[in-house]
């Protein structure tokens, strides 16, 4: 259901544009009504859609039957969706313009949506903690593979009182992130949230990062409101409790929107072959000027990635995180092919035996004698 010329679309607060607009008409989805995921939960999703009056409201939906067994294409936080509002269902998942996928686990080689049509990925670090560059590479990577912008906010400011040391924090971040802005900030005192909150102002931002993070606290900072339930810190540490156990779509006050995550135990990455690229654009300028287009960067003479380590220009951890985020997308990539391989054989299988089947049935009863 449209709005009446002239007055805002009632789901302007979650995003609306024309381009969703455009997308909810190509669907043909006549009889039902556009809407946009706030949060799944078993089997289920929650739902702001545009009930028969034209006003914004928010219902529980059934996902329906899945069209494949692949969880990529599963409804998610995010997502537009078409919704048949007398069934409480979601009928279809409209085209995602970007979309934050994770790999399920090690073992696995399914991917895991994490957040759909985003404009940023908020890539919370705590620095509470002591500063794991390695990780913020792996994040990055498939913050680019996203389509999204990265932002790598590193939370709790306020625990690095000297500005020395903090501006070296900044500076080491920023050696790992080409391309993305690194901000300190403080939900206790404030430092940075001006910029944070000028930054995902009008668009799709998702808040991502490590259990203990500070996600939830500042994803109330940049809401206004106490949507995201916070416990205190522990004694022993100083570290926040994971509180956030759903991926929630929360509007923002100066428009926009941002998807707050639970904390991540791990991030496997998955078909990330662009977002690593451009997660270590040094290392791939470096690789142009290699004597064979095909360097590994192992062992091979004339290696310019190699010199680049050995003389201090490429920092040789930053190269050997490089290695092993390719080596691991490489292996999901292979488990991935061969389960589409299996699955094309177990379909061709299911279609040789129907068309037996069928044709038994044309032939008619055998008869004997």
């Amino acid at each position: 259901m449209s709005s009446s010329p002239g007055t805002p679309h009632p789901l302007l607060p979650y995003g609306w544009s024309d381009a969703v607009a455009a997308g909810f008409a190509a669907a043909g989805a006549h009889g039902l009504s556009p809407g946009r995921v706030v949060r799944v939960d078993r089997g289920s999703c929650e739902v702001v859609t545009v009930d028969r009056s034209g006003r914004a409201v928010s219902v529980r939906a059934g996902t329906g039957a899945p069209a494949s067994a692949d969880p990529t294409g599963h409804p998610c936080t995010g997502d537009w969706v078409t919704v048949d509002g007398e069934q409480r269902v979601v009928r279809a998942v409209l085209p995602r313009r970007t979309a934050f996928v994770r790999a399920v686990s090690s073992q696995r080689s399914d991917g895991q949506v994490l957040a759909a049509n985003i404009d940023q990925v908020l890539i919370a670090v705590s620095l509470a903690d002591e500063l794991d560059l390695g990780r913020v590479e792996r994040f990055l990577s498939l913050a680019w593979e996203s389509g999204g912008q990265p932002v790598v906010v590193l939370t709790k400011a306020d625990l690095v009182p000297d500005a020395t040391t903090l501006s070296y924090l900044v500076e080491d971040t920023e050696r790992v992130a080409p391309g993305a802005r690194v901000l300190p900030v403080s939900a206790a005192t404030g430092q940075g949230m001006d910029l944070l909150a000028d930054l995902v102002r009008g668009g799709a931002a998702a808040l991502l990062g490590m259990s203990g993070a500070g996600k939830s606290t500042l994803a109330n900072a940049l809401t206004g409101t106490d949507a995201q339930r916070v416990d205190a810190t522990r004694d022993a540490d100083g570290k926040g409790r994971h509180t956030t156990t759903t991926r929630d779509l929360l509007p923002l006050p100066g428009g926009g929107v941002l998807i707050d995550t639970p904390g991540l135990r791990g991030v496997g990455l998955w078909d990330a072959d662009g977002g690593l690229a451009q997660a270590f654009t040094d290392v791939e300028a470096l690789a142009r000027d290699c004597r064979f287009h095909d360097c590994s960067h192992r062992t091979e003479p004339g290696c310019a990635v190699l010199a680049a380590a050995d003389d201090g220009t490429l920092p040789l951890r930053r190269l050997e995180n490089y290695h092993k985020l390719v080596r691991e997308n490489e292996r999901i990539a292979a488990r991935s092919d061969a389960r589409l391989s299996a699955e094309l054989l177990r379909d061709w299988k299911r279609k040789k035996a129907l068309g037996r089947h069928m044709m038994e049935r044309k032939r008619g009863p055998r008869q004997d004698g």
